[in-house]
């Protein structure tokens, strides 16, 4: 398959493997995973699966709403997963689960990043501090000159300053599934993944690494 799930992230963990290499890994539920639409190219010009994982929110738009009364399915998060051939065994309300992934597989993991805050150019931009010394009034973690001379005279856009820091969406691409708990539906991936503990993320196959 080349579609992917919406899951939860539980936190992480470790896995010994026989030779007794300890693996950081990230336990991900991918729990409640059902298709809720399927767009065709004859219909919507491309091929994908719409996923739903299902939630408690109750602040739910009426669109939305009536969009789950009409397939019968419990109101949850949605997410499109493109796929290039068309697949006749995709249905509308199908539960898909961890075993559409395998153990040695490699994912690509969308979320939104944790946020930070404002944050100074050191911890934003792994900075240099200036110098710790006599002469140096209030200046160890100011950034420094940002101007320019008179031609342009003005500052750069994207130039790396100080400001709001995380809470941005991230893909970190090509990571391993080292285990899977088929029964409970958790997958184990190596490595960290974006955002908190209990924040959604997007699992599909990696675009990089078949």
């Amino acid at each position: 398959m080349s579609i992917g799930l919406i899951g939860k992230k539980s936190g992480m963990s470790r896995l010994f493997l026989e030779d007794g290499e300890s693996i950081p890994v990230t336990a991900v539920s991918v729990c409640g995973n059902y298709i809720a639409d399927i767009k065709t190219i004859e219909k919507n010009g491309y091929n994908a699966v719409v996923v739903s994982k299902s939630n408690k929110s109750r602040n739910l738009q009426k669109s939305k709403s009536e969009f789950f009364k009409k397939i019968n399915l419990n109101p949850g998060s949605l997410a499109e997963f493109k796929f290039t051939k068309d697949d006749s065994d995709y249905q509308v309300g199908n539960h898909l689960t961890a075993d559409i992934f395998a153990i040695g597989q490699y994912v690509d993991i969308t979320g939104t990043s944790k946020g930070k805050g404002y944050a100074g150019v050191i911890k934003r931009h792994n900075f240099a501090m200036q110098d710790a010394t006599h002469g140096n009034s209030l200046a160890h973690r100011a950034h420094g000159s940002i101007g320019q001379c008179q031609t342009p005279g003005r500052v750069w856009k994207g130039k790396k300053m100080s400001g709001h820091m995380g809470n941005v969406q991230k893909t970190v691409q090509s990571l391993k599934i080292v285990d899977m708990d088929i029964k409970n539906n958790v997958i184990y991936i190596k490595g960290s993944v974006p955002g908190f503990n209990g924040s959604e993320i997007k699992i599909k196959p990696s675009i990089k690494k078949s």
